[in-house]
């Protein structure tokens, strides 16, 4: 809006220049009032019988367009506030959601500051995660059980889930579009050599390996990550295809709700001050029918969504029936339909040729 008051602006300067007849000195120039005031006609009689003040009007035009078009050029710099920032094709990542844990980058592995409730969560989080994934695979290794699984941490931070995974004997690729957060993390797995050769940090959002990283993960774990993105649906289309047929896709997050607001924002950030103020942002919290549609919708079987409580003078988390809070989610992929379902209906004596693209069938050649 304040592009169209200087706009405004500079169109009423050159309307008082108009006023003026000229540029300069008013002497034995034309008396030229307004444009507005003059009527198609008497316009075009001016023209014709005085071709030197078209002379003079063509001068002042060309000056106003050479003014005008540097204003414009001027403005391109700037955005519109409702404009956003980032094309959903490229990437998810919100600009202003990187500042705030940029700024924060140091503080991960604080189990006292303000990433507490983080660690504290692994309490429930880590077992969700092992317990569910084991169920896809008949013996593991004691002490390793998750050895031989691929797992992509997405909003990594400082590697807080990143380390206990790899320490299940998963190999776990940790991404964070911060860099400073991938630093912290690399720093701290570099204290322990088993961890270095299970753990790979990557700064980066999770478009950009899409494409190298297609069907390629086991699990695919997104804690506290997607009330921070800008698009949610393409968050997970991103997940889903990153995933192998049947992996596992596990999501930790905030619902959205009056009593959300009131203790996610009022009381933990203005109030208690157990997160930094600005961390979250109400109308990005999803509800978990929300979250279940999506998920649905890209070929997610979505099996469990549990709540999640934290008691903050404790400092633990609890497993609860409620999910008015905080929640965790977990969904399967659907594995490609094998050919015995690449049938068409009635015709269960042709076989269909799968095509190359999942779930899609062509006509049979005669």
């Amino acid at each position: 809006m304040w592009g169209a008051r200087k706009l405004s602006s500079f169109g009423s300067g050159f309307l008082g220049v108009l006023r003026s007849g000229c540029w300069g000195s008013q002497a034995g120039c034309p008396r030229l009032t307004s444009l507005a005031v003059y009527s198609e006609n008497q316009l075009s009689w001016t023209l014709k019988i005085k071709p030197w003040v078209f002379q003079e009007y063509r001068i002042m035009c060309s000056r106003s367009y050479r003014m005008t078009f540097a204003c414009l050029n001027t403005m391109k710099t700037y955005r519109y506030p409702w404009t956003r920032r980032y094309s959903t094709s490229q990437t998810t990542v919100d600009s202003s959601e990187v500042k705030t844990f940029l700024a924060l980058a140091h503080r991960w592995w604080d189990e006292q500051g303000v990433y507490a409730p983080l660690h504290s969560m692994n309490d429930l989080r880590v077992p969700f995660i092992r317990d569910n994934l084991l169920k896809t695979v008949a013996n593991h290794q004691p002490g390793k059980p998750l050895s031989g699984m691929k797992i992509l941490d997405v909003g990594c931070g400082g590697g807080l889930l990143t380390e206990p995974l790899g320490r299940l004997g998963a190999s776990v690729i940790g991404i964070d579009p911060v860099d400073e957060n991938i630093k912290t993390a690399q720093r701290h797995k570099s204290f322990d050599p088993v961890l270095d050769k299970r753990i790979e940090y990557r700064a980066c959002s999770l478009e950009e390996i899409v494409g190298e990283t297609t069907e390629t993960f086991d699990g695919v774990v997104a804690s506290e990550v997607v009330e921070h993105v800008i698009d949610l649906e393409t968050f997970i289309q991103c997940c889903c295809q990153v995933l192998k047929p049947g992996g596992s896709l596990f999501i930790t997050t905030i619902n959205k709700t009056q009593l959300s607001y009131a203790l996610g924002i009022v009381f933990a950030e203005q109030i208690a001050g157990i997160v930094p103020k600005g961390t979250h942002t109400w109308e990005k919290f999803v509800s978990p029918e929300k979250l279940e549609s999506i998920l649905e919708s890209n070929g997610l079987s979505v099996q469990t969504v549990a709540g999640m409580l934290y008691n903050p003078f404790s400092g633990y988390w609890h497993w609860i029936e409620n999910t008015s809070l905080n929640y965790a989610a977990h969904a399967v992929k659907h594995p490609h339909p094998g050919p015995a379902e690449l049938v068409f209906e009635g015709e269960a004596d042709v076989p269909a040729k799968a095509s190359t693209n999942p779930g899609v069938r062509e006509e049979p050649k005669e």
